[in-house]
């Protein structure tokens, strides 16, 4: 692990269990602009056979700043319990998160957990006699030393209230998106004649109405009629689909949203605008569970429903899905490296929260290229 002084103390990075390859290509970013070697730190996380578990630190983490990057929704990896094979659930990550946090017992100048999804972000308002699981997971993290929290697209972001004196921002992957988009369609025109942004509910207008204002496009909505008497998979069943908005005949369309769960709003808003003329239909979606298979997906794209899926690597993806050929895999290591590159020097992340200059600027760039037009 490498020594380099910086305001903060020297940089090391943890990397949580099913994150490997992924904070691998972080430390790779870091390597090349600070000409430097490896800022891992070595950590173990050990099972027993009954299921219980205790963080080990390896490398001397006093005084240092310390970025731990977690993947609570990796349910690739296992541990053994009595005997069996037992995935990962997001609570069982979180432990991990504590336990490194408690390993490190106070001995790190700053550290900043990078939790790539929120841990329970879809829990974090009270609509019934329910439990407030986000905000009580922030404020377990604030009360054990953590200085900031940075997480992508959070469902909600208004729970960083719940922790008003930690650092917390909500990063999107908008550019990302727009630069896979282009990678895997050059020649597209983007221009409002030509492309119609589109939130497959109300809840997700926010990051329709920033593409359509950086980008110059139409706008459109569905508004979802969910069924509130009912409880299904822990959601209220949606009953109908309507589209809000101008005619989408004969334009490309691109669905937002930030979670694929089942996929059955985002399959059910492609079909709706199949009926009305749209030509092609991409997805633009932070995080992939596909929580039902991809089964449907599969038929679904043989249908005709949708072109591609565009992803972020924020997440375990299963080979499976890699392979399909409607999938797109948006990788968001550099992004992240610059992040924390930029923090532990003391420095603001302001544009790398609100991208519009790069977005500009790379349009541009592909426009002089003739790689699209607008």
């Amino acid at each position: 692990m490498t020594e380099q002084n910086n305001n903060n103390g020297n940089l090391a990075v943890i990397g949580m269990r099913g994150c490997d390859n992924f904070v691998e290509q972080v430390d790779a970013w870091l390597k090349e602009w600070r000409i430097s070697g490896s800022f891992i730190a070595k950590t173990n996380l050990i099972r027993f056979g009954n299921g219980e578990a205790k963080g080990i630190i390896e490398d001397s983490l006093r005084g240092r700043d310390v970025y731990i990057i977690s993947d609570c929704f990796n349910y690739g990896v296992t541990y053994k319990m009595y005997g069996k094979d037992v995935p990962y659930s997001p609570d069982d990550h979180f432990q991990d998160i504590k336990r490194v946090i408690g390993a490190i017992a106070g001995k790190a100048r700053r550290i900043t957990v990078i939790m790539n999804m929120l841990y329970e972000s879809r829990q974090d308002k009270r609509v019934y006699r329910e439990s407030l699981d986000c905000a009580l997971a922030l404020q377990e993290l604030e009360r054990m030393g953590v200085a900031n929290i940075i997480t992508f697209d959070a469902h909600g972001a208004t729970v960083q209230n719940a922790v008003p004196l930690c650092g917390f921002d909500s990063v999107r992957p908008t550019y990302q998106m727009i630069k896979a988009l282009i990678r895997e369609y050059p020649g597209i025109a983007i221009n409002k004649d030509n492309i119609t942004m589109i939130s497959p509910d109300e809840g997700g207008m926010a990051r329709c109405m920033y593409y359509s204002s950086v980008l110059k496009l139409e706008l459109g909505m569905f508004y979802k009629r969910r069924n509130y008497s009912v409880i299904v998979d822990g959601r209220n069943p949606i009953e109908a689909h309507e589209y809000l908005g101008q005619d989408i005949n004969g334009k490309d369309v691109i669905i937002v949203d930030d979670i694929i769960h089942s996929g059955d709003s985002i399959i059910e808003a492609a079909a709706r605008l199949k009926e009305k003329g749209a030509r092609r239909i991409f997805v633009f979606v932070t995080f992939g569970l596909f929580c039902s298979g991809l089964e449907r997906f599969d038929k679904s794209y043989e249908q005709g429903l949708f072109d591609k899926v565009f992803t972020t690597n924020l997440i375990y993806r299963t080979p499976e899905l890699i392979s399909r050929p409607w999938y797109a895999d948006v990788n968001m290591c550099k992004y992240t490296a610059h992040i924390i590159d930029t923090l532990n020097r003391d420095a603001t992340i302001s544009n790398l929260l609100n991208p519009t200059t790069r977005i500009n600027n790379y349009i541009d760039m592909k426009v002089r290229e003739g790689v699209i037009t607008v």
